[in-house]
């Protein structure tokens, strides 16, 4: 196998131009970019990676941070969106890297590391908090990057997003129309944007109807959330008929709590995000989820314009959410 110089001499060119020509510089004329890579193909050269990563100052690397508790990383909805997100990154040339957070270490310190080290191109951000650190970290840097939610910060910055302020204004209002009147609400964190969206939703609907908010438990996002946060809600004195919840996991949670009670198999639920899991619990859980076609392509795409320099304003996009109906949602509205 020839190495570079051998290359440039059997082309009697320089070593920089068959190097930039294989790097698929502009500067180096479309024909002879095309004879050296041919010329290096005949011979079977392969530019050593590393040293093509220094010379254009790129690690060729995107990297996502994702949560994890023991024997969970999530959110598991996300987890799907990378597998296309990554397909079309890789087409592109760039290599998509999960970073679990390790116990002990926040999701912020793990951004440093690697844009500190020079490590990755871009990155990609899941659950984002009202005031997220991160977002704020990374435009400071000017480090390119593509969010699963919005924030509230001033500075515009990448994202796709569902409309959850819409979608679970929409689910109570057909709790309302159904007959329901005492509607629960199943609340993430409040710090997170799509927990404090979706309860923002629910909370619209119900005083649209001129009913009560206070049937509204906090907890965290999982399954156990949901549990502790159901069974808060089934301890009132006037328990809920129906109940929404910010997350499938959560409603999962709480329908494990619904079967401990009396009367529990007598009230509606429903979730959101269209895990496949909600399909084989008892009854089958109906839910939402944000519209759109390949939405890890979406995010690629977005992510490759955020590369390419264009505004973030103009890299935003924000979903419809729809119904995935099944059976939970519509037991009667006995007694509401």
């Amino acid at each position: 196998m020839a190495n570079l110089k051998q290359l440039a001499q059997s082309l009697g060119l320089s070593i920089t131009t068959v190097s930039r020509a294989l790097d698929g510089y502009a500067d180096v004329s479309a024909s002879t970019r095309e004879r050296v890579r041919e010329a290096a193909d005949k011979v079977g050269y392969r530019p050593n990676a590393s040293a093509r990563r220094l010379r254009r100052q790129r690690a060729e690397l995107v990297a996502v941070t994702l949560p994890s508790d023991p024997g969970h990383i999530g959110p598991p909805h996300f987890l799907d969106i990378l597998s296309g997100c990554a397909e079309h990154l890789a087409a592109a040339g760039l290599n998509l890297v999960i970073a679990p957070v390790p116990r002990g270490e926040s999701e912020l310190d793990i951004c440093r590391r690697f844009v500190d080290g020079r490590r990755v191109d871009a990155m990609l951000l899941v659950r984002t908090k009202r005031k997220d650190e991160r977002v704020e970290f990374l435009q400071a840097r000017g480090i390119p990057f593509v969010t699963n939610g919005r924030t509230e910060s001033l500075a515009p910055h990448p994202y796709i997003d569902g409309d959850g302020f819409a979608g679970f204004r929409a689910a109570t209002l057909r709790f309302h129309a159904a007959g329901h009147r005492r509607i629960g609400h199943i609340a993430g964190p409040q710090e997170y944007y799509f927990a404090h969206d979706r309860c923002r939703g629910w909370r619209a609907a119900m005083e649209e109807c001129g009913l009560a908010t206070d049937l509204c438990a906090e907890g965290a996002p999982l399954e156990q959330g949901g549990y502790l946060a159901a069974l808060e809600l089934l301890r009132q004195p006037s328990r809920p008929t129906a109940l929404v919840c910010t997350t499938d996991e959560m409603a999962i949670g709480a329908l494990r709590a619904l079967r401990e009670v009396d009367g529990g198999n007598q009230i509606s639920i429903v979730g959101h995000d269209d895990l496949p899991m909600g399909a084989f619990t008892s009854p089958p859980l109906s839910t939402m989820r944000m519209t759109g076609e390949n939405l890890g392509a979406s995010f690629a795409s977005l992510l490759l314009r955020a590369i390419a320099g264009e505004p973030a304003a103009e890299l935003q996009e924000l979903h419809a959410i729809e119904f995935v109906d099944r059976d939970s949602h519509r037991r009667p509205a006995k007694a509401a």
